[in-house]
């Protein structure tokens, strides 16, 4: 279930960049990503009470609010970033160099979380390096 859930999010990221890229044409970045999240922030909200998950708020341990409110400004400032870099740039090389998350993620992995770096990550981890480079190039 969880490839069907990535993969959709994957659609999602790329209409998301599109719908962007029309959407900030004239309008301050900065501003664009503040409407942006309003919207994220009542579909998230929506969802926790469709799903009557709300219970669970006074469950949360102080760790994971911590680490919960880091999440959301490195996210925050991921999206200011981003929409600036849309702004001002053409989505076809601000998306793939944005998609270098996915190597810097499985460096941090490895580093803070210790989980396995494989062959087959580090393969693919230079794989999208020199993919990124050749379409921005």
């Amino acid at each position: 279930m969880w490839l069907i859930f990535a993969l959709l999010s994957a659609v999602f990221a790329a209409l998301t960049s599109i719908l962007a890229k029309v959407g900030i044409d004239g309008v301050n970045s900065n501003l664009a990503t503040a409407v942006r999240t309003v919207v994220v922030v009542i579909m998230a909200w929506g969802m926790v009470f469709l799903t009557h998950a709300q219970g669970g708020l006074t469950e949360i341990s102080k760790r994971s609010w911590s680490f919960l409110i880091l999440s959301g400004l490195a996210t925050g400032a991921s999206w200011l970033c981003y929409y600036r870099a849309l702004q001002t740039g053409e989505a076809s090389k601000v998306v793939p160099v944005d998609k270098l998350s996915v190597v810097i993620t499985l460096l941090l992995a490895f580093v803070f979380l210790h989980e396995e770096f494989t062959v087959k990550s580090v393969i693919g981890c230079v794989l999208i390096g020199v993919g990124t480079l050749l379409m921005v190039l």
